[in-house]
C-alpha cells in the first residue's frame, strides 16, 4: 500500500509539469564524465630518477624486490605510462630478504620485520652478491647511501673499491662501468623527465651516527670527509648545480625535492630523553653516586672556570618518577684537569637515537650499580645533542636554499618535502581516509628503520611529484582521478614475505 501511494505520487508529479513527458531517464543520477589524462607540456617518455635510498626503495632496513616494486619512482613510472611514458627499469634484487654478499660473505643484513613485540631482522641469508654486476644504466637511479658529491664520483660503483670504503656496494652492482659516475649513468639514458632527491646522507650519517662525526663546514675537499660528516654548504650547492646542469642539458624537465630535518623521523623521535622510571629509594642511591661530580661543578664554578648557567647544566639529579639519560656531551667546558667529565642529563632538545632502545638500562659486564644511560653516561654516538641538532639544521637550511634557488634557475618543478615531514611529525596528514604521521610503525609513513618510507609513504610522495607536475607543467593527475590510493599500499611487510 505504501508502495503504491507513492507511486501515485510520482504519476501526478510527472503529468503536472509544464505537460512533459516522465520516462525512466529524468530519474537516473547524473553522468560524471571522464576527464582523460594529459601530461601537459611534460614530456614523460623518459623517465629517470636519480638519488639515495629514498629514491631506490629501501625500506625496513634493506633493500628487496617488494620495496622496489613501491619505489616511489617505480609508483610514477606506472601513472607515467598512461601520458606517453615508456619502460622504467631497476636493478632488480633477487628476493625479498634483503642484504649484500660480496664474496659471500654478509655486507649487509636482511630486512626488518614486526614481530608483535618488537622488531627483528629476517633469520635468513642474502643472495645478493654485489660481484655479480648486473650492468646498467638503469631507469632507478637511486644509491642507498649516497651522498651529494658521490654522484659526480667516478669509481663510486667499482666492486674492487668496496672493501675500502672507496666505492658503494649497491652501485658496484649496477654500473655500466667500474669507472662510471651515477650523472654519466643517468644521463646515457637520455631522460625526457627526470627526479632528483638528493642531500639527505650529507647531515643522516652525522646524525645517526650521534654527531660522532666532523662538522665539514669550512673544508671544500669533500675527497677528506669521512662517512659520518657533515657536507659543507658551499660543496653542495657546486654539486647540485653541476646535477642540475648535467640532466637539463639535454632538454630534459624534472621535479627535485629538498632535505627534511632529522628531528622529524621517527629515528630520532621515538627514544623520549626521559625513558628512566625510578623508585624513590633508587633515585636517592643514584644522587649519592653523583654528589662529588656535582661539588665539583661548584667548585670550578667558584673558579670563574664555568657559568653558573653551565653548572646547573650538568648537575646530576635523580628523582622519583621519569627521569633524562646520563650523557657525555663534548661541547661542554673540557674540565678533565680537574677530574670532572663532560656529563649532564639530556634535555628535550637532544634527539635520543632509536638503536640507544636496546641498549639503555643494560648493565656494564653485568654489574648491576653500572647501568648504561643512568649510572654510566651514554656516549655521544647513542645522542645527538642540543648543539648538533643545531649544527644539523643550519646545514640543512643552506642545502634546502639552494635547492629552491637553483630549481627556480632550471625552471624545474620542486617539492618542499621538509614542510611535509614537518607537517607529518607536528599534526599528521590526511591520505585518503587514513591520517598519516610520524609515529613509528603506526604512523603508516615511516618503516620499521624509522628512516625510510613505507609502501604508503611512498605512494603519498609519488601523488606529491604528480601534484607537483600538474603546477609547473600543466599536467592533470589530479584533475582527471590519477593519484595513487592509499588503502592499495602496506604500510609495513610481515616476515612471511620471503
Amino acid at each position: 500500500m505504501i508502495f503504491n501511494k507513492y507511486k501515485s505520487l510520482l504519476i501526478l508529479a510527472c503529468a503536472g509539469v509544464l505537460m512533459t513527458s516522465c520516462n525512466e531517464d529524468q530519474w537516473d543520477l547524473p553522468v560524471t564524465e571522464e576527464i582523460p589524462l594529459t601530461s601537459g607540456t611534460a614530456d614523460l617518455s623518459t623517465f629517470v630518477a636519480i638519488g639515495n635510498s629514498l629514491t631506490a626503495g629501501y625500506t625496513d632496513g634493506a633493500l628487496f624486490m617488494a620495496s622496489q616494486n613501491n619505489s616511489f619512482p617505480n609508483l610514477l613510472s606506472q601513472k607515467f605510462a598512461m601520458a606517453g611514458g615508456g619502460a622504467f627499469t631497476q636493478p632488480w634484487t633477487n628476493d625479498n630478504i634483503g642484504g649484500l654478499l660480496l664474496g659471500g660473505f654478509k655486507i649487509q643484513e636482511p630486512r626488518l620485520y614486526f614481530t608483535g613485540a618488537g622488531l627483528a631482522r629476517l633469520d635468513a641469508d642474502p643472495t645478493n652478491e654485489i660481484s655479480n654486476v648486473i650492468q646498467g644504466p638503469y631507469n632507478n637511479m637511486g644509491v642507498p647511501g649516497a651522498k651529494s658529491f658521490h654522484l659526480l664520483a667516478n669509481g663510486y660503483g667499482n666492486v674492487g673499491g668496496v672493501p675500502l670504503g672507496l666505492a658503494n656496494p649497491y652501485y658496484a652492482r649496477m654500473a655500466s662501468s667500474p669507472n662510471a659516475s651515477m650523472l654519466e649513468d643517468a644521463r646515457a639514458m637520455n631522460a625526457s623527465f627526470f627526479s632528483l632527491w638528493i642531500g639527505s646522507n650529507d647531515v643522516l650519517s652525522y646524525s645517526i651516527a650521534g654527531g660522532s662525526g666532523v662538522n665539514q663546514t669550512g673544508n671544500f675537499d669533500p675527497s677528506t670527509y669521512g662517512q659520518a660528516d657533515i657536507t659543507d654548504p658551499n660543496v653542495f650547492a657546486s654539486v647540485y648545480n653541476t646535477l642540475l646542469d648535467g640532466l637539463t642539458s639535454g632538454g630534459a624537465q624534472g621535479v627535485v625535492m629538498n632535505i627534511p630535518n632529522v628531528s622529524t623521523i621517527p629515528y630520532f623521535t621515538s627514544v623520549p630523553y626521559n625513558p628512566v622510571p625510578l623508585d624513590a629509594a633508587t633515585a636517592a642511591q643514584l644522587n649519592g653516586a653523583f654528589a662529588g661530580y656535582n661539588a665539583g661543578l661548584l667548585q670550578v664554578e667558584s673558579f670563574g672556570l664555568i657559568t653558573a648557567e653551565e653548572r646547573m647544566d650538568r648537575t646530576i639529579t635523580f628523582v622519583e618518577g621519569d627521569n633524562a639519560v646520563t650523557i657525555v656531551d663534548d661541547y661542554l667546558t673540557d674540565l678533565s684537569g680537574f677530574g670532572l667529565p663532560s656529563y649532564r642529563q639530556a634535555t628535550d632538545s637532544d634527539l635520543i637515537v632509536l638503536l640507544s632502545s636496546t641498549f639503555i638500562g643494560t648493565t656494564v659486564g653485568g654489574n648491576p650499580q653500572l647501568i648504561n644511560g643512568v649510572s654510566v653516561p651514554l656516549e655521544d654516538k647513542w645522542v645527538l645533542t642540543s648543539d648538533e641538532v643545531t649544527e644539523v639544521k643550519m646545514a640543512v637550511a643552506s642545502y634546502n636554499q639552494t635547492i629552491a634557488s637553483l630549481a627556480n634557475t632550471y625552471g624545474v618543478a620542486m617539492i618542499d618535502a621538509n614542510a611535509i615531514m614537518q607537517q607529518l611529525h607536528d599534526t599528521g596528514i590526511s591520505f585518503d581516509e587514513f591520517n598519516m604521521s610520524s609515529d613509528l610503525i603506526f604512523g603508516m609513513t615511516f618503516s620499521l628503520d624509522g628512516i625510510h618510507l613505507t609502501a604508503r609513504g611512498n605512494a603519498f610522495m609519488a601523488n606529491e611529484v604528480m601534484r607537483a607536475i600538474d603546477q609547473q607543467y600543466g599536467s592533470n593527475f589530479v584533475q582527471s582521478g590519477n593519484l595513487l590510493k592509499a588503502a592499495d599500499y602496506t604500510t609495513f611487510y610481515p616476515e612471511s614475505l620471503r
